[in-house]
């Protein structure tokens, strides 16, 4: 029996712009369509994507978000991670075979678009590169941090309007309490606790975090307990 795993990508949108960070893994689309249409954004108003890092559950809806649509999307990474989202590099923790488990279940069609799109051979994904302090402009402004430990070019984003961290995976959520990023998926740790430290400087009321979900209360002194190694 299979198990079934939870994401929580994030949708940032005012009357303006409308910006979703990550995308899910390969052949989830309908789902995260879903989840946005039930927001009250039509998907064609989506006008960026922000992947905070790499990995395939993050970045693997990125072909079918960008299929057919009449103005391409504008998609940002830190620099980091920009050639294995482009598919000039392999993805760093990901291997033939798991990668084959994760696509075995794709139409042909989107399994071609999801080969075309990561393939070297094609025009880079990351259209716009970010960098540490950058600001977006949509729903009052969201700040870059860059946060690299889980993977170099790592990066969450901390909106100022509701003074919300989007963790990605420097952080989780395991039975309500807010965790340091999964050791197994951390190549580099001390920079993953490093980064963590960086967060003091934010006023954080509440943190989403890719695997888990919400956090409320206390999230500034639990994070620093985090990057404290307690």
């Amino acid at each position: 029996m299979g198990t079934t795993s939870t994401f929580h990508p994030a949708l940032i949108y005012d009357d303006n712009a409308a910006a979703l960070a990550d995308t899910g893994l390969p052949g989830t689309f309908g789902q995260l369509r879903e989840q946005v249409e039930l927001a009250g954004v039509p998907l064609d108003r989506l006008s960026q994507v922000i992947l905070t890092h790499q990995d395939i559950d993050h970045i693997g809806g990125l072909p079918e978000l960008a299929h057919g649509r009449e103005k391409p999307l504008e998609v940002r990474a830190h620099a980091a991670d920009k050639p294995y989202i482009d598919g000039t590099k392999p993805l760093i923790k990901l291997n033939a075979q798991r990668l084959a488990a994760l696509t075995q279940g794709l139409t042909d069609g989107e399994l071609a678009r999801f080969e075309r799109m990561f393939s070297p051979a094609t025009a880079p994904n990351v259209n716009r590169t970010l960098a540490d302090g950058d600001t977006l402009d949509v729903d009052g402004g969201v700040v870059v941090i860059h946060t690299p430990g889980h993977t170099p070019g790592h990066v969450s984003l901390y909106h100022r309007r509701t003074k919300t961290l989007i963790a990605g995976d420097a952080m989780v959520v395991s039975e309500g309490r807010l965790m340091g990023p999964a050791p197994a998926m951390t190549p580099d740790m001390d920079s993953a606790l490093r980064s963590l430290g960086k967060l003091a400087a934010f006023d954080i009321e509440r943190v989403l975090c890719y695997h888990g979900g919400w956090f409320e209360g206390n999230a500034n002194d639990r994070i620093a307990e985090l990057a404290s190694g307690s």
